[in-house]
Protein backbone atom coordinates (compact mmCIF):
# COMPACT_ATOMS: atom_id res chain seq x y z
CA UNK A 1 0.00 0.00 0.00
CA UNK A 2 2.94 2.41 0.78
CA UNK A 3 4.56 1.42 -2.36
CA UNK A 4 1.59 2.20 -4.67
CA UNK A 5 0.54 5.80 -2.26
CA UNK A 6 4.59 6.80 -3.16
CA UNK A 7 4.54 5.86 -6.61
CA UNK A 8 1.03 8.00 -6.88
CA UNK A 9 2.35 11.22 -5.24
CA UNK A 10 5.54 10.99 -7.77
CA UNK A 11 3.64 10.41 -10.93
CA UNK A 12 1.80 13.58 -9.61
CA UNK A 13 4.24 15.43 -8.86
CA UNK A 14 5.98 14.81 -12.12
CA UNK A 15 2.58 15.81 -13.77
CA UNK A 16 2.59 18.92 -11.93
CA UNK A 17 6.47 19.60 -12.74
CA UNK A 18 5.99 18.97 -16.44
CA UNK A 19 2.79 21.41 -16.58
CA UNK A 20 4.43 23.72 -14.79
CA UNK A 21 7.43 24.23 -16.76
CA UNK A 22 5.56 24.95 -19.81
CA UNK A 23 3.45 27.71 -18.22
CA UNK A 24 3.82 31.41 -19.88
CA UNK A 25 6.63 30.64 -21.85
CA UNK A 26 6.77 29.18 -25.49
CA UNK A 27 9.86 28.43 -24.97
CA UNK A 28 13.14 28.67 -27.61
CA UNK A 29 12.69 26.61 -30.72
CA UNK A 30 15.91 26.77 -32.84
CA UNK A 31 18.99 23.96 -31.89
CA UNK A 32 20.12 24.35 -29.06
CA UNK A 33 23.76 23.42 -29.87
CA UNK A 34 24.10 25.92 -32.91
CA UNK A 35 25.32 29.56 -32.81
CA UNK A 36 21.70 30.43 -33.63
CA UNK A 37 20.01 28.49 -30.66
CA UNK A 38 22.62 30.22 -28.04
CA UNK A 39 21.76 33.55 -29.54
CA UNK A 40 17.88 32.59 -29.60
CA UNK A 41 18.71 31.80 -25.62
CA UNK A 42 20.18 34.88 -24.67
CA UNK A 43 17.70 37.02 -26.72
CA UNK A 44 15.16 35.28 -24.80
CA UNK A 45 16.77 35.85 -21.39
CA UNK A 46 17.78 39.79 -22.52
CA UNK A 47 15.54 41.09 -25.17
CA UNK A 48 12.25 39.08 -24.55
CA UNK A 49 10.51 41.65 -22.10
CA UNK A 50 10.50 44.15 -24.79
CA UNK A 51 10.44 42.31 -28.43
CA UNK A 52 8.84 39.29 -29.92
CA UNK A 53 10.32 36.81 -31.95
CA UNK A 54 8.06 33.20 -32.30
CA UNK A 55 11.61 31.18 -32.43
CA UNK A 56 12.84 32.62 -28.62
CA UNK A 57 9.68 32.17 -27.10
CA UNK A 58 8.68 35.71 -26.67
CA UNK A 59 5.99 38.29 -26.43
CA UNK A 60 7.65 41.73 -25.63
CA UNK A 61 6.57 43.75 -28.36
CA UNK A 62 3.54 46.28 -28.27
CA UNK A 63 0.13 44.74 -29.85
CA UNK A 64 -0.51 46.66 -32.70
CA UNK A 65 -3.51 49.29 -31.58
CA UNK A 66 -2.35 48.78 -28.04
CA UNK A 67 -2.00 52.11 -26.43
CA UNK A 68 -1.23 51.60 -22.84
CA UNK A 69 2.95 51.89 -22.76
CA UNK A 70 2.92 51.15 -18.64
CA UNK A 71 2.47 47.56 -19.59
CA UNK A 72 5.33 47.27 -22.62
CA UNK A 73 7.83 48.66 -24.25
CA UNK A 74 7.31 48.61 -28.37
CA UNK A 75 10.23 46.95 -29.11
CA UNK A 76 10.30 45.41 -33.04
CA UNK A 77 8.58 42.27 -33.63
CA UNK A 78 10.77 40.27 -35.02
CA UNK A 79 8.22 37.95 -36.39
CA UNK A 80 7.24 40.58 -38.25
CA UNK A 81 10.59 42.75 -39.35
CA UNK A 82 13.51 41.50 -40.47
CA UNK A 83 16.78 42.10 -39.90
CA UNK A 84 20.44 41.81 -41.15
CA UNK A 85 22.94 40.59 -39.27
CA UNK A 86 24.53 43.62 -39.33
CA UNK A 87 21.88 46.34 -38.33
CA UNK A 88 21.33 44.21 -35.29
CA UNK A 89 24.82 44.21 -34.19
CA UNK A 90 24.38 48.37 -34.97
CA UNK A 91 21.40 48.39 -33.01
CA UNK A 92 23.28 46.40 -29.83
CA UNK A 93 25.77 48.43 -30.14
CA UNK A 94 24.52 51.91 -29.90
CA UNK A 95 20.79 51.14 -27.73
CA UNK A 96 18.26 50.91 -30.65
CA UNK A 97 17.73 53.09 -33.79
CA UNK A 98 15.18 55.54 -31.91
CA UNK A 99 17.85 55.51 -29.04
CA UNK A 100 14.63 56.09 -26.08
CA UNK A 101 14.59 52.92 -24.17
CA UNK A 102 17.34 50.37 -25.55
CA UNK A 103 20.21 50.52 -23.51
CA UNK A 104 23.29 50.15 -25.48
CA UNK A 105 25.61 47.46 -24.99
CA UNK A 106 22.93 45.12 -23.56
CA UNK A 107 24.69 41.87 -24.74
CA UNK A 108 28.44 42.26 -25.60
CA UNK A 109 30.86 40.07 -27.49
CA UNK A 110 30.48 36.75 -28.20
CA UNK A 111 26.76 37.13 -27.04
CA UNK A 112 25.67 39.89 -29.12
CA UNK A 113 27.08 38.08 -32.19
CA UNK A 114 25.15 34.61 -31.68
CA UNK A 115 22.10 37.13 -30.63
CA UNK A 116 22.56 39.03 -34.37
CA UNK A 117 23.34 35.62 -36.45
CA UNK A 118 20.28 34.30 -34.43
CA UNK A 119 17.95 37.30 -35.87
CA UNK A 120 19.52 37.48 -39.21
CA UNK A 121 18.56 34.23 -39.92
CA UNK A 122 15.35 33.50 -37.95
CA UNK A 123 13.39 37.63 -37.98
CA UNK A 124 10.70 37.93 -40.74
CA UNK A 125 9.54 34.35 -40.40
CA UNK A 126 6.75 34.28 -38.43
CA UNK A 127 6.49 30.54 -37.95
CA UNK A 128 2.89 30.39 -37.48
Amino acid sequence: MFNRTRSLLVLALFVVAAFASGCGSQGVSVPSKTVAGAGAQTFSEKCGGCHTISYAGTHGSKPSGETNSKDRTNGPNFDQRKETYQSVITAIRQGGFSGAIMPGNIVTGDEAKAVAIFLAKYSGRNPD
